[in-house]
């Protein structure tokens, strides 16, 4: 059998379209391990014969790359869906149970109902679907690269909006992760209402802001003090229509 690196990209989905399989769809998710902002989800279900040459996992493209596929799979998608669960939640429920639920989500929010999933490393218990969860699924699955695209996109959107509101985080670089400013500007500033207070750090804050300064406190410019924001506590999107 050849190898994953000599397959093309959309060898599973053929090999199921082969099977009598018509409509399969790809989810993945985007935001898992940040400190800040939502956890997004995408489904997609691609037509057969889709171009997928340069087309990758979301975190192998450049920005550019990556806003050029999003609008070639939205608007070539059989269906595609997009759903968010924002820091409230994901404390509320912790970040396993909430990444489950909100790829399951995803899946059920979809226009057209899939007879076939792929999804990336991990399966969904108790989904209807006949599904196969495949190691690094966004790299060596179509379907689910283009599910990554999307929900990496929507996200990046989100953190960018975010930015303009909190720009002392320095959300537009890191996209909420916990790089050493992001960790820094928290020190300065505090957190702001999109972190996930449940994460490791953030707990760690909240319990000792003395020990988390001083282990994250490196010298930084100063940023500006933290204003309010809504935190809507879900949304979806789904169809051939807005995405973000």
């Amino acid at each position: 059998m050849a190898s994953l690196g000599a397959r093309q990209l959309d060898h599973y989905e053929r090999r199921l379209h082969a099977e009598g399989f018509d409509r399969i769809a790809g989810v993945d998710e985007a935001g898992r391990g940040a400190l800040a902002g939502p956890l997004v989800a995408a489904a997609v279900i691609l037509p057969q014969g889709f171009g997928v040459e340069g087309l990758r996992d979301s975190k192998l493209l450049t920005a550019l790359q990556r806003d050029r596929w999003f609008d070639r799979i939205r608007a070539a998608a059989l269906a595609y869906s997009v759903c968010r669960v924002f820091p409230r939640r994901i404390d509320a429920r912790g970040l396993h149970v909430s990444n489950l639920a909100l790829l399951r989500r995803a899946l059920y929010a979809l226009d057209v109902v899939p007879d076939f999933v792929l999804m990336d490393g991990f399966s969904l218990p108790g989904m209807r679907f006949p599904h196969l969860a495949i190691r690094k699924g966004d790299v060596v699955t179509a379907s689910v690269a283009a599910a990554s695209v999307i929900a990496k996109v929507t996200r990046d959107r989100i953190m960018d909006r975010y930015h303009r509101r909190f720009p002392e985080y320095g959300f537009d670089q890191n996209r909420g992760y916990g790089t050493d400013a992001h960790r820094a500007a928290i020190v300065r500033c505090g957190p702001s209402p999109v972190h996930r207070m449940s994460f490791k750090g953030l707990k760690l804050y909240a319990q000792d802001v003395e020990t988390y300064a001083a282990l994250y406190g490196a010298a930084v410019p100063a940023g500006e003090t933290v204003g309010g924001i809504t935190d809507d506590e879900t949304r979806t999107s789904t169809g051939k229509g807005e995405g973000t």
